[in-house]
């Protein structure tokens, strides 16, 4: 692979519960022949809610779910130890409901809950777990348009929020909802106005209640304020083609995602037909970018080495880590994937990696361990076989098959200060992925940019830019600040895009004299900026004009 130059680079490629303390402790036993474990955090990091995990009776069951399924399939769940190894919910998804009396009360379906849905809930809380239900934004769930199952129709929970909140989560007593979308898009809602008002209802009720919105695409910054979770994609099936496209939407969300909310990349299909491998891949990219675990095959047939898998203690304590963050994209080359994140302490020398490979080749990954921020002798873990690699000095090679990933626990010496940061790495303060505004801030691919993505739409209004929230300087000082960006093609923009602000800890700096060229290629510009000691905050933007694509910006200390 070839390594990261800084001027012109090519492409690389290359509520904290029981179960979690015991699922660190657990990792903690099992990896203390290859490293030492850091168990406290600073007084700049908190720790929060993990990622839920559960069983979810969507993807084997759709409507055609009864009370009888449910309870059997929470009993499993405590005696095949998955309980005991972290899933903590039992979801009952569409195919509950009967219909809406002349009050608009909802009554469960008489064929499949006789008793309601109130025992449904008992038995599981019974067991230890929490329980979960569902509704539709809409008139209509995605059951009665999909399925054709005519009791959705009507069921879905516009205009009577009140009144389903106080059914589901006073009367019932349910911990969680999934609030689908089917209805809300067949009526043209408003996304951010529906889930507001479904959420003031359910807090009126419960306020504890773990809210997930699926909108079937990450539907907008205000979404963090809302639930828990969201989906940030269609819906999964259980092939390789499906894994693989929800990965990929999810691959440049990682600034959207953390302090105890996260991007869900929907059920897991293990158990359900994926080669070995690939289901190695979506448990392991599952645990790594920190989405819910929630189990969606019948438990009556899981295969032994699923449901093995799926009880992967050094998995689940990734995927439950106590910093709550998602793994990133640092190296990318011949198709495959290298992503990091920090786990057990912030700016640590304990790292999870990930090296993905989508393609139908086998990849050969060299990772230098500069890009990983690590230096000298490094420990290796991998946390799919639970066995040690050997140390390394210089780099991580490995060479993984055709939709294989490798998951690695790494431990260095020294943490280096980082020099690079990628425009996909920022927080696009107007992203969303729903396509409906012309001009959409949004990650664009650009073969030549260094980490083969762009930042494009930026600009043209002062909420409309990027951000990087945690740039971290050792020291503090003075820096060379060096943003590298991509002309636009003058058909590409009514205003010309010459104009940079970047503001740094609040104070700006105005770059308004930029290559109009595209046909040179990336260009780049270079000015001084003052970091303060830790973490700082880096916008870059433009109110009045279009900015250009950005590609990245470096940072090097002025001696």
């Amino acid at each position: 692979m070839r390594e990261l130059t800084l001027v012109n680079p090519p492409r690389f490629t290359t509520e904290p519960n029981k179960f979690y303390l015991l699922s660190v402790a657990a990792a903690t036993l099992l990896c203390a022949r290859c490293t030492k474990t850091q168990t406290t955090l600073s007084d700049k990091e908190q720790t929060f809610n993990p990622p839920i995990m559960g069983w979810s009776s969507w993807n084997v069951f759709r409507v055609d779910i009864s009370e009888d399924i449910i309870k059997h399939q929470a009993d499993l769940m405590v005696k095949k130890g998955l309980k005991d190894a972290g899933y903590q919910y039992i979801n009952v998804d569409d195919g509950f409901f009967g219909k809406r009396d002349d009050n608009g009360v909802m009554h469960t379906h008489k064929t499949r809950f006789p008793n309601g849905m109130k025992p449904v809930a008992d038995h599981i809380h019974g067991l230890g777990m929490k329980a979960g239900i569902y509704t539709d934004a809409g008139n209509n769930t995605c059951g009665s348009i999909w399925d054709n199952d005519a009791a959705g129709v009507g069921a879905g929970i516009y205009g009577h929020e009140p009144q389903d909140a106080q059914l589901y989560f006073g009367d019932w007593g349910f911990d969680f909802i999934k609030i689908d979308y089917c209805g809300g898009d067949v009526l043209g809602l408003n996304e951010k106005e529906r889930y507001t008002s479904i959420r003031n209802s359910i807090d009126k009720v419960k306020k504890d209640v773990s809210v997930n919105i699926c909108r079937w695409a990450y539907p907008g910054t205000w979404v963090s304020s809302l639930a828990r979770s969201w989906r940030i994609s269609g819906d999964i099936n259980p092939s390789w083609e499906s894994v693989k496209y929800i990965i990929d939407k999810n691959l440049y969300l990682s600034a959207f995602a953390g302090n105890g909310h996260y991007n869900d990349m929907d059920m897991l299909e293990i158990g359900r037909g994926l080669k070995p491998e690939e289901e190695e891949t979506h448990f392991g990219m599952w645990c790594i970018m920190s989405s819910p675990l929630l189990i969606g095959c019948d438990l009556t047939a899981i295969p032994a080495s699923s449901l093995q898998l799926l009880k992967n203690k050094e998995l689940i304590a990734l995927n439950q880590d106590l910093l709550g963050l998602q793994a990133y994209v640092v190296q990318h080359e011949h198709g495959g994937y290298v992503l990091v994140k920090d786990i057990e302490e912030k700016r640590g020398t304990i790292r999870a990696v990930a090296l993905y490979n989508p393609t139908e080749e086998t990849c050969s990954f060299r990772v230098p361990l500069s890009v990983l921020e690590l230096e000298g002798t490094t420990r290796i873990r991998d946390l799919v076989k639970q066995k040690d690699e050997r140390s390394v000095t210089d780099f991580i090679q490995f060479d993984v098959l055709p939709h294989g990933t490798k998951i690695l626990r790494v431990e260095g010496e020294r943490r280096m200060e980082p020099t690079r940061y990628e425009a996909e790495q920022a927080y696009l303060n107007q992203f969303d992925d729903l396509a409906k505004r012309k001009r959409g801030i949004a990650f664009m691919p650009f073969e030549t940019a260094s980490g083969g993505m762009t930042i494009t739409n930026l600009g043209g209004h002062k909420d409309n830019y990027a951000q990087w929230n945690e740039v971290f300087s050792e020291q503090g000082g003075t820096y060379q600040m060096t943003v590298q960006y991509i002309p636009a093609e003058k058909k590409e923009r009514e205003i010309s895009d010459r104009r940079l602000e970047v503001t740094v800890n609040g104070n700006m700096t105005v770059v308004d004299k930029l290559e109009t060229d595209r046909s040179k290629g990336i260009a780049q510009t270079t000015f001084t900026v003052n970091l303060q000691k830790g973490y700082n905050v880096i916008r870059i933007g433009s109110r009045f004009s279009w900015s250009p694509d950005l590609d990245c910006f470096t940072l090097t200390p002025v001696k």
